[in-house]
């Protein structure tokens, strides 16, 4: 597995969290930001955990340890022939190449081998992180517990999204692939519908709707209703009495 990297955190504790920003993610009541990217990328792996039934914890020490390999970026190199999210490395069975730099790939391996890991749901972070990940840093996965214990509560939360992304659209997605990466990703029925919006099980509810905004500039979306909430990357999320609770709808840029 790949060293820390000191510099250049992806969870920026300095910034003072001004929503609007292209590129940028906010959470409101916090003064952190996220790339774009990396809200991506912490999205994918705690819908991936969520969808699989695991607790939160789970989705802690994986958000925790992509942080610590990878500064939630999917990266196509690193020590030796580690690669992805998790620096997974196809030599120690890991996957192929393609595999590993799938998201829902990576994210998915590493749940596999931590619940086989004895007294997972109750070890510190960095121990189990490392019994799983067999890293040359074993005690670096600790320093992110904080950001991972917050972020998983933002993604997860029940509550009306406390997450904004903010993007400059470049083009269209199909309604078919954005579908097929919700139903994929969160678990749950998610159909194109007339129009080209897609709608996604209300079961999933508001953890859906904020993984869609932290997909927004990944497929390119142009608008998410739920619950009397609507977001666009010019607004963010605003009031929208009208909106129903009978699906989260994701509307892609046409």
């Amino acid at each position: 597995m790949t060293a820390a990297v000191l510099a250049a955190l992806a969870w920026d504790t300095e910034s003072t969290g001004v929503p609007g920003v292209p590129g940028r993610c906010t959470v409101a009541g916090s003064s952190l930001t996220l790339t774009t990217e990396e809200a991506s990328s912490a999205a994918t792996i705690a819908a991936v955990g969520r969808a699989r039934g695991l607790p939160d914890r789970a989705v802690v020490l994986a958000l925790a340890t992509a942080q610590q390999e990878s500064r939630l970026r999917n990266l196509d190199y690193g020590d030796r022939d580690s690669l992805g999210l998790f620096q997974q490395r196809p030599s120690q069975g890991w996957g192929t190449e393609a595999q590993v730099q799938d998201p829902v790939y990576a994210a998915g391996i590493f749940y596999d081998r931590l619940v086989r890991v004895p007294g997972w749901e109750t070890g510190r972070l960095t121990d189990v992180a490392q019994a799983v990940q067999r890293s040359g840093f074993p005690e670096a996965y600790q320093q992110w517990e904080p950001m991972a214990t917050e972020l998983t509560a933002v993604l997860g939360s029940p509550e009306p999204s406390r997450l904004d992304c903010r993007y400059e659209p470049t083009g269209a997605v199909s309604p078919v692939d954005v579908s097929a990466v919700a139903a994929a990703e969160l678990g749950v029925a998610a159909m194109p519908r007339a129009g080209g919006a897609i709608f996604v099980d209300p079961a999933a509810g508001w953890p859906a709707a904020t993984w869609a905004v932290a997909q927004a500039g990944r497929l390119q979306v142009a608008g998410i209703e739920f619950a009397g909430r609507r977001w666009s990357p010019d607004t963010g999320w605003v009031d929208a009495p009208a909106v129903g609770a009978d699906a989260v709808v994701i509307r892609p840029t046409s």
